[in-house]
């Protein structure tokens, strides 16, 4: 006599976690209220979260009634010397690294299954260092970071670790 046992799983390659019964987030427009402002910023980090989304998980990211929601805002975006070089005693210390550093606040409630993907509000902050004149590498850095605290952001929403 021979037995038969069948198995159910699903691997993600992702890591997520996202309960089988939501389908649909709404992922709502982050405003930039930091004291210093870059125009685009607001724009760039939303798409660069709903990209993160569509390409990590089933999700299809709707307006309006939803699954699940995310929200907040740009909190800060901050530049701050790292590293300092000596000069003459005539002259100011020159940076010779500079910080650009961004934090982003997020509230996110699912309204599916709470224990696979808890409910919560949390600020998020990411840096990356430069050097050389912040004009030509701005917006690159500012991608680099966008896809640092999105990263961070699936995780804490999606990824049961």
């Amino acid at each position: 006599m021979s037995a038969m046992v069948y198995s159910s799983c699903s691997i993600t390659l992702s890591g997520a976690s996202i309960p089988i019964d939501m389908k649909t987030i709404n992922v709502q427009y982050f405003e930039n209220t930091a004291p210093l402002v870059v125009n685009n910023l607001s724009l760039s980090f939303t798409e660069a979260l709903k990209d993160r989304i569509r390409s990590q998980s089933r999700l299809s990211i709707v307006r309006g009634e939803a699954d699940a929601t995310m929200e907040g805002a740009i909190t800060g975006f901050s530049y701050a010397p790292v590293s300092v070089q000596a000069t003459n005693n005539n002259t100011a210390p020159l940076a010779t690294a500079t910080r650009l550093t961004i934090t982003v606040n997020v509230k996110y409630v699912n309204y599916k299954d709470k224990k696979k993907s808890p409910d919560f509000e949390q600020s998020f902050s990411r840096y990356t260092d430069f050097t050389g004149d912040i004009n030509s590498q701005e917006q690159r850095l500012i991608q680099v970071i966008n896809q640092q605290l999105t990263e961070d952001i699936f995780n804490k929403a999606f990824a049961n670790w």
